[in-house]
């Protein structure tokens, strides 16, 4: 070959090799860097942080993650794992990484006590916390959400709520009224009637007069954008396997890109998000130009809207950016949408389920006469009292939590467990950065803290002091239970929800019985709403139709 015919590489091009190979290089060693430092990371985790047994990966990338989350049942495996491993144990999560199960009352107490300073949110829950309803009371953590919890509570004090007794009622008495029409226009005497979207509507209806002097008018028939979404959740599917395992993959790696993925489920929590924050805007502008008519001073800074407002002037105590004011109205928009009209449903079907409860409990509520006023709701109809709770300890509307710990911790134990050495300890060491679970619905159940009877409807057990076993005494939350969870983050609105269910349950069966459309046997599954709610087998969305007629 010719000295002439090889190819001489230009100043340029040797300029760009010599640039690419550097680029990769640097590459290279960031991706060498975050390498080290998460295998340090790893290596501090196991040293700082107690090996305890817990259930065998099933899948190389999920863990167990998978299973739970297709679980129609997934409390009963937290359970199950109790039994097996101990009231502390580990699970295998996703790429790896593992997650500590908590099934102990002192451990929960001790978790509770800490949580928004030692055990925080997951970078995933602040994702999709913030993307559908802001950086509100749920989003918050540590300073700034006991600040926002101190603004919002005179709202939901004994005395606001006795006030908004009358408000529960008037919604209950509209649904009276078009069930009575619709049993009227029956031949039979009775008519099937889907429960559970009446449930909602009540919930949305109470919550808009009651919290933001608003009647959305859903029980009356308009068809408000909120409405409309909110009815579009229940009338979708469950996830498919695929978007499960999209969701499992990104919440590992990327959390990130979550709100990103387009699933149907997410561009549904995107327009849920828009339109409240819409809707919230809307009502409060209006408030504020409304501010000085019809409502003393002293009543409207007691009310949910008016504390909000307060809460804008920069010179206030507890002050609160707009930002955070329409997110605080997502919330409570949110959670009082879902959360009650869940446990009315459930309550309906546990009735029609077991007709002889369901008899004693109209017949306490025939006898006491009138419709009772918030305080007698509290304190004298201790049948009502007792199936509420029942309800909520069987059918807690959120399942399970999951937190992340923020610094190092040791967590008493009540019993001691075994650790994967082979002995016994009683109390774990946990690291920072490790992910603690809580099974609501598992804790609630479990037959070990409940006793024998745990798995039935049974609201005899808040009868006496006797129907309440001790090891379910442990348990710290409200009545023992772990649904309005515990500790600085227990649900604001408890009592108020609680005044609401109550309320409305009293109408509804002393006015009317129901069945099962199908026979008392007819199976009931959890399908998935913005919340996990009960769906009779074979029905679309959410589909509850009891068999309703009149009480003569």
């Amino acid at each position: 070959m010719k000295i002439s015919t090889i190819p001489v590489p230009s100043p340029l091009s040797l300029w760009t090799t010599v640039r690419s190979v550097g680029a990769f290089n640097v590459a290279c060693s960031f991706a060498a860097l975050w390498a080290f430092v998460k295998v340090l990371k790893a290596f501090r985790w196991r040293l700082k942080t107690t090996q305890l047994r817990g259930p065998p990966r099933t899948s190389f990338i999920y863990g167990v993650l998978h299973d739970l989350a297709s679980s129609q049942d997934s409390a009963a495996m937290y359970e199950r794992w109790a039994t097996e491993y101990g009231v502390a144990y580990m699970i295998p999560a996703v790429f790896g990484r593992t997650r500590v199960v908590l099934c102990d009352p002192r451990a929960i107490a001790h978790f509770y006590a800490r949580e928004t300073w030692t055990y925080v949110q997951t970078p995933l829950s602040l994702i999709l916390l913030e993307a559908s309803i802001g950086r509100g009371i749920l989003w918050s953590q540590g300073e700034a959400h006991r600040r926002q919890r101190k603004a919002l509570t005179p709202a939901f004090s004994n005395a606001a709520i006795r006030k908004l007794t009358s408000v529960f009622y008037d919604s209950a008495y509209k649904v009276k009224g078009a069930w009575d029409t619709a049993i009227e226009s029956s031949k039979d005497g009775d008519a099937v009637i889907e429960v559970q979207n009446w449930m909602n509507h009540i919930s949305l209806d109470t919550v808009g007069i009651a919290g933001f002097s608003h009647d959305f008018g859903s029980l009356d028939g308009k068809r408000a954008s909120v409405t409309e979404v909110f009815d579009t959740f229940g009338n979708n599917q469950q996830a498919s396997a695929v978007n499960q395992v999209l969701i499992l993959f990104a919440s590992a790696v990327f959390p990130t890109i979550i709100t990103k993925i387009p699933t149907k489920r997410a561009k549904l929590f995107n327009k849920l998000s828009v339109t409240m924050g819409e809707i919230s805007n809307d009502l409060l502008i209006r408030s504020r130009r409304e501010k000085d008519l019809n409502v003393s001073e002293r009543d409207e800074e007691k009310s949910i809207i008016g504390l909000l407002i307060k809460s804008e002037a920069q010179d206030a105590e507890l002050h609160m950016s707009e930002e955070e004011v329409v997110a605080q109205m997502k919330v409570l928009l949110l959670a009082g949408y879902e959360t009650t009209s869940i446990s009315l449903t459930w309550a309906l079907i546990e009735l029609s389920r077991h007709p002889d409860v369901q008899t004693r409990l109209r017949e306490e509520l025939l006898a006491f006469g009138a419709d009772p006023t918030y305080d007698q709701l509290k304190a004298n109809l201790p049948y009502l009292d007792a199936i509420v709770h029942e309800v909520l300890r069987l059918h807690p509307p959120v399942g399970e939590f999951t937190r992340l710990a923020a610094a190092d911790d040791v967590i008493p134990l009540s019993e001691p467990v075994r650790m994967v050495s082979g002995e016994l300890t009683d109390s774990i060491s946990i690291a920072k950065g490790t992910r603690i679970t809580i099974s609501a619905a598992a804790i609630n159940r479990s037959l070990a803290i409940w006793g024998p009877d745990a798995k039935e409807f049974k609201p005899d057990r808040w009868l006496s002091e006797d129907g309440i076993s001790g090891k379910a005494k442990e348990v710290q939350g409200h009545r023992h239970l772990l649904t309005f969870v515990d500790g600085p983050r227990t649900c604001l609105g408890k009592d108020f929800a609680i005044a609401e269910f109550k309320t409305v349950l009293s109408v509804l069966v002393k006015n009317f019985v129901f069945e099962m459309r199908d026979g008392l046997d007819t199976p009931v599954e959890v399908a998935s709403g913005i919340l996990p709610r009960p769906r009779v087998v074979g029905e679309d969305g959410i589909g509850v139709p009891l068999r309703v007629r009149r009480y003569e």
